[in-house]
């Protein structure tokens, strides 16, 4: 049986608390794991969950990242030596899956999150967006975590530069371009593919940014749902939507077209791909 500690347990009765959540952990405690590239907008639900009673970790950045991250980057490279790259915007992520996990890369993880996984009072967890890149063996890792799954219109995702701009930082094959937005686009789009490419674990959820900035308590329910616990909710700037609109370095990249008509950031109708996987409601 997992054990919430009594400083949490306290705030969620009377709000909701689902105590068949207890059972559902990983370890002792609950894990939520945050999923997204860099400028998706994670710091939004890392200091959610963090102003929620979720421990996110012994050291914390300006973005609610876990740091120091060295040790995770260093796990992403040895992962990136199991993708073949087949040419433009095409990986094959298969070995990742017909492969065990290198020993290395998972002694590299955990002791990365040691503060974390060895949390023992309360719900837990952490954000970095390199753990993008990684995401299958994380999910293989931690079948029974819960996933947060992060995203956010890659037109304003890529007007900034980030960490992850240049995939072969972290040992992953790609066609390198001197156009910087490119390069980020391309970056945005790896990142969607290693995504779609990893089976779903049991409890999974996609949020997008914009729901959660333009509809912020409808967008908190449906996670508070999924997560089984109470939210806090912190402040957000509309403005941050739709940037990308007045950006004057912003062009059309057309390899982003079916990802944008998918995920609905463009006028076309489409299918949205935000769902919940763990027997709740979307």
């Amino acid at each position: 049986m997992l054990l919430i500690g009594a400083d949490v347990k306290a705030r969620l009765c009377g709000s909701g608390y689902d105590a068949s959540m207890e059972t559902h952990g990983v370890g002792d405690q609950p894990l939520v794991i945050v999923i997204g590239r860099g400028h998706s907008g994670t710091r939004a639900i890392s200091r959610t969950l963090s102003e929620s009673g979720v421990y996110m970790g012994a050291q914390l950045n300006g973005s609610y990242d876990l740091v120091p991250a060295g040790e995770l980057y260093d796990a992403c490279r040895i992962a990136a030596r199991h993708v073949v790259h087949r040419g433009g915007t095409d990986w094959d992520f298969s070995p990742l899956f017909d492969t065990a996990v290198d020993e290395a890369f998972e002694r590299l993880v955990r002791s990365y999150a040691r503060s974390v996984l060895e949390h023992a009072d309360g719900p837990r967890g952490w954000k970095l967006p390199e753990t993008t890149l990684v995401l299958p063996w994380i999910v293989r890792l931690f079948p029974h975590a819960f996933y947060i799954s992060w995203v956010r219109d890659p037109r304003d995702s890529i007007a900034g530069e980030h960490l992850t701009d240049d995939l072969a930082d972290f040992g992953v094959p790609y066609e390198r371009s001197d156009d910087v937005r490119e390069m980020r686009a391309t970056s945005w789009k790896y990142q969607r593919e290693i995504v779609a490419a990893t089976p779903r674990p049991a409890r999974w959820i996609d949020v997008r940014f914009e729901d959660f900035v333009l509809d912020q308590e409808a967008t908190i329910e449906r996670l508070e749902r999924f997560l089984g616990f109470p939210l806090a909710r912190v402040p957000v700037k509309p403005e941050a939507v739709g940037r990308w609109r007045t950006d004057p370095a912003h062009r059309d990249i057309g390899f982003l077209h079916d990802d944008l008509r998918a995920l609905g950031y463009l006028d076309e109708p489409a299918a949205r791909t935000d769902r919940v996987t763990t027997g709740g409601q979307a």
